[in-house]
């Protein structure tokens, strides 16, 4: 079933999207090469905490941690760990957080050190997805718009493999709702969207091919030829004329652009 929120539930999703956010920009600030993936978590955990929210993700179907936190071929779902990061490496970190009885989602793809061309085109292109999926949010589009607007320009484009496992989705007093936001189909597929309808986009895109594989722990998503993903979300509302972001990636890129152990010069690519 898919719920349409009010005026007042929208902002309180808002609410708790620019946490999620807020949360990103300080993982952000900490990245570095010789961190740890688990002290991220716990980093993003205590933020989230000390902000008067609940992690979303932890616990949440026996998921152990606040984040999924992807490194290079794991596309997402990540468990972290206490493997180092290192130089050239690509971390996906995609968060979730609770208050006022909604979830905000977010997620966002970051490079350690300098990392190599293709991989940077990869970051550009793939974040470039999400905002052209983005556009397509506005009523009387369907479903499939954004899924093609997202496949035409990864895959289409640039020849990158677009999961097909796994999707996006609907958001608000829970995690997952109705619908399931796929990045490929067909123009003028799926539901009608509708004012209100909130939903997350989030394109998970392979440098490779699209085949993906389920590690050990039953969660971690991998490529199956080894080469590395990317992943980047925000938590949009449908409205009339242009779609309402109500994540934001502006702290985020801010702080990735001071950090000097993150290679943010993919975005200013051309």
């Amino acid at each position: 079933m898919v719920y349409y929120k009010t005026t007042a539930e929208i902002e309180l999703i808002r609410k708790s999207c620019l946490l999620v956010s807020a949360t990103l920009a300080e993982v952000a600030n900490f990245l570095k090469p010789g961190i740890t993936t688990r002290q991220v978590d716990i980093l993003a955990e205590k933020f989230i905490r000390d902000h008067g929210a609940v992690p979303s993700f932890k616990n949440y179907k026996g998921f152990p941690f606040t984040c999924c936190i992807s490194v290079n071929d794991a596309v997402v779902h990540g468990f972290p760990d206490n493997n180092e990061l290192k130089e050239g490496d690509i971390v996906s970190v995609d968060v979730g957080a609770f208050m006022n009885g909604y979830h905000g989602d977010s997620a966002y793809t970051f490079a350690i050190g300098t990392i190599p061309d293709d991989v940077k085109k990869l970051l550009r292109v793939t974040k470039e997805s999400l905002y052209k999926g983005v556009e397509k949010a506005t009523v009387g589009n369907r479903v499939g718009d954004i899924a093609f607007a997202v496949q035409e320009h990864t895959e289409r484009r640039h020849g990158y493999g677009v999961v097909r496992e796994l999707v996006g989705h609907g958001l608000g007093k829970h995690l997952h709702e109705d619908p399931q936001v796929p990045n490929f189909g067909k123009r003028g597929t799926g539901l009608k969207m509708k004012e209100g309808l909130v939903i997350a986009i989030e394109p998970m895109i392979n440098l490779g091919k699209k085949d993906v594989y389920y590690d050990t722990d039953g969660w971690t998503v991998r490529t199956k030829d080894g080469k590395p993903a990317a992943h980047y979300e925000h938590t949009v509302c449908v409205q009339k004329n242009k779609p309402d972001i109500l994540s934001s990636f502006d702290d985020i890129e801010a702080s990735e652009k001071a950090n000097s152990n993150l290679d943010a010069s993919y975005l200013s690519m051309v």
